[in-house]
């Protein structure tokens, strides 16, 4: 497993990092973003989804649970906050041909492999945070 660890003082420094990862990243890669309530998973995947072309305003789909985008590659955004599990809500047909961004994936326990996603873990790190990308 490679483990890299960046220190990010500000948004748009965590937009430019997530410009920087969507480059390495493509279809049928499964992202899993770790972090408390205002860490900045939402920023990260804004920084990627900017970079792909999206330029309407990237927001948490919280509400609606999956978004999804028609780039290249294309994306589906997650965020499972609001949910006990994922299990239902189909999630997992669009694994294979999107870029898979996927907030709170403690949530998707049994639906994705750890093991062979992309894990982003943000933490608050002072006035700052660190990012720790690990696969």
């Amino acid at each position: 497993m490679s483990e890299r660890v960046f220190d990010v003082a500000s948004e748009s420094d965590m937009l430019q990092l997530g410009a920087a990862l969507a480059k390495e990243w493509q279809t049928g890669d499964c992202v899993l973003l770790i972090g408390d309530l205002g860490a900045g998973k939402t920023t990260l995947v804004r920084g990627v989804l900017q970079s792909l072309g999206v330029v309407e305003g990237v927001r948490s789909p919280t509400f609606n649970l999956m978004q999804i985008f028609d780039t290249q590659p294309p994306v589906m955004h997650a965020d499972l906050y609001r949910l006990d599990t994922a299990m239902g809500i189909g999630m997992e047909e669009f694994f294979a041909d999107h870029l898979c961004l996927i907030e709170w994936p403690d949530r998707a326990e049994g639906l994705v492999d750890s093991e062979q996603c992309f894990v982003v873990r943000i933490d608050f790190a002072g006035s700052g945070r660190r990012v720790t990308v690990s696969r």
